[in-house]
């Protein structure tokens, strides 16, 4: 999903950044104030752990890739704000570092990857899980299906950008300057591609990790409500 320079317009780049500077200010104050202590380390490895299942990119159709993220997990352990900065660290880095996604195009990646997801994700978790236990298997369940349409969600939102840049950016003899897949095109194949293949990446990744937590670590697993 990480979208490269050249196929977003400016005003589409700026927009994005300008929709994320508050929520990354919002997200710092909020993680200042209620992470705990014993949870830091916990931040930082899910921002690590994000990074590297992001690094496994497959291109698709539309002129992004595919690949798991790992929001909705570190939304079920620290919450969605500190899943936003987490997975916002890591695609800046990947941007910055080894050109995956563009940087004009952070605000816009973190818009859809870190925000949407994490909290779409988490919204879906805490409507299903109810007021279960965290060794419950409704738990495991909930974790699964809001992993799968959380990123899904979030392939959503990325298609939307690239779908309207034919509108907003074509030449007056009708040649477009920036992604020239419609919203025809490009929502079937970001939504597509996700609901059959990577969203039961994500599913299963998720599912995995929650179970081992359930059996080792329920402490680690937020509670229902949280």
């Amino acid at each position: 999903m990480h979208i490269p320079d050249g196929y977003l317009g400016l005003e589409t780049c700026a927009v994005g950044y300008a929709a994320m500077i508050p929520i990354w200010g919002i997200a710092s104050y909020k993680v200042k104030k209620n992470l705990k202590a014993k949870q830091v380390p916990l931040l930082a490895i899910g921002a690590a752990f994000s990074f590297v299942i992001m690094m496994f990119n497959i291109p698709i159709p539309g002129g992004t890739t595919g690949h798991a993220v790992g929001a909705v997990l570190v939304a079920i352990l620290l919450g969605p704000w500190a899943s936003t900065i987490a997975i916002s660290v890591a695609l800046i880095i990947q941007s910055l570092l080894f050109g995956d996604g563009g940087i004009l195009a952070i605000g816009a990646n973190c818009f859809n990857i870190a925000f949407v997801m994490s909290f779409s994700g988490y919204g879906i978790y805490k409507l299903i899980s109810g007021k279960s236990s965290a060794t419950s298997l409704r738990r495991l369940v909930a974790a699964g299906i809001a992993a799968f349409l959380g990123l899904t969600l979030a392939a959503f939102t990325t298609s939307i950008m690239f779908g309207i840049q034919p509108l907003l950016h074509q030449t007056e003899s009708g040649q477009f300057l920036y992604s020239p897949y419609g919203l025809k095109i490009a929502i079937p194949a970001m939504v597509g591609e996700h609901l059959l293949i990577f969203g039961w990446v994500e599913l299963i990744v998720t599912v995995l990790v929650v179970k081992f937590l359930q059996k080792q670590e329920p402490e680690m697993i937020l509670p229902a409500g949280e």
